[in-house]
């Protein structure tokens, strides 16, 4: 499934900036490891990727380590903050973005392993780029085989997402609250739908952000009926895409051979008509 990694990406910017990542990261005393993570752990950069790395710092120095400081080094910042993850955003002169997580190495490192299921790292050691211990890489090491969701209990909790948040959606549409239910559908419906069509056609790579590459990872029938599920602001255009997407869910729930308790979907269904 998952091919050896190319030498470098298809960015030769974001090449460089890794490799100034690691030489900076060596030469900074108090970070024990430095891992990468994302589409260049991947082999699926380009040149609109940003830059995502977990800074592992001495742990009695994290609480005074200058993140942005140390950002600041790789190239001129436009841009530094902390995010609503609570991870440093920043955004390069050349406006590359990037991502580092700063973390006391104890605690840090151990929780690598951790991340088995959600994570992978098909070459451990091309995205750690410091290691002072030898722990980083073993953990990195953890997440080297590519672990499919559990297609049962997965399937049914997803199942179970879409009845609930697609009759808070009918709820909130009954209320007038187009705007609000045009959100909904977009930022709590459509990944749950996502993640259970690739589920059924065994393309779970990306996971956790499900809409990635979807033109690329599904057949073209699934993105029409996402592209069906979606629409404008207008209060037409919403309770049509409402309706289409409850219609998907029951054909996904039914064509993953689930089911919701008797009713259930009918009811829904006369509410969004």
């Amino acid at each position: 499934m998952f091919p050896p990694l190319p030498a470098s990406s298809s960015s030769p910017a974001l090449d460089r900036r890794v490799d100034r990542l690691r030489r900076i990261a060596e030469a900074e005393p108090l970070l024990e490891g430095v891992l990468l993570y994302g589409s260049w752990t991947l082999g699926e950069a380009d040149a609109h990727s940003d830059i995502e790395a977990y800074l592992f710092v001495r742990d009695t120095a994290v609480e005074g380590f200058d993140g942005r400081a140390f950002a600041e080094r790789l190239a001129p910042l436009k841009l530094a903050y902390t995010n609503m993850y609570g991870i440093l955003a920043v955004v390069f002169d050349d406006l590359m973005r990037g991502e580092f997580h700063v973390e006391a190495a104890g605690s840090g490192i151990a929780a690598v392993t951790g991340w088995r299921g959600a994570v992978h790292l098909p070459d451990p050691e091309r995205a750690v780029l410091l290691d002072r211990s030898g722990r980083l890489i073993a953990a990195a090491r953890e997440l080297s085989e590519f672990e499919p969701p559990e297609p049962v209990a997965t399937a049914r909790q997803l199942a179970d997402e879409l009845a609930n948040w697609t009759l808070m959606l009918a709820q909130v549409l009954a209320r007038g609250e187009i705007a609000r239910g045009h959100a909904l559908l977009q930022t709590a419906i459509a990944p749950q739908q996502l993640k259970l069509c690739r589920l059924l056609r065994s393309s779970t790579a990306h996971w956790l952000t499900p809409s990635r590459a979807l033109e690329a990872d599904l057949p073209a029938r699934d993105v029409r009926r996402y592209v069906a599920t979606t629409s404008s602001a207008r209060e037409d255009e919403v309770r049509r895409a409402a309706r289409a997407s409850w219609e998907w869910s029951g054909e996904l729930v039914r064509e993953a051979g689930g089911s919701w308790p008797e009713g259930l979907y009918g009811e829904i269904a006369g509410m969004l008509r």
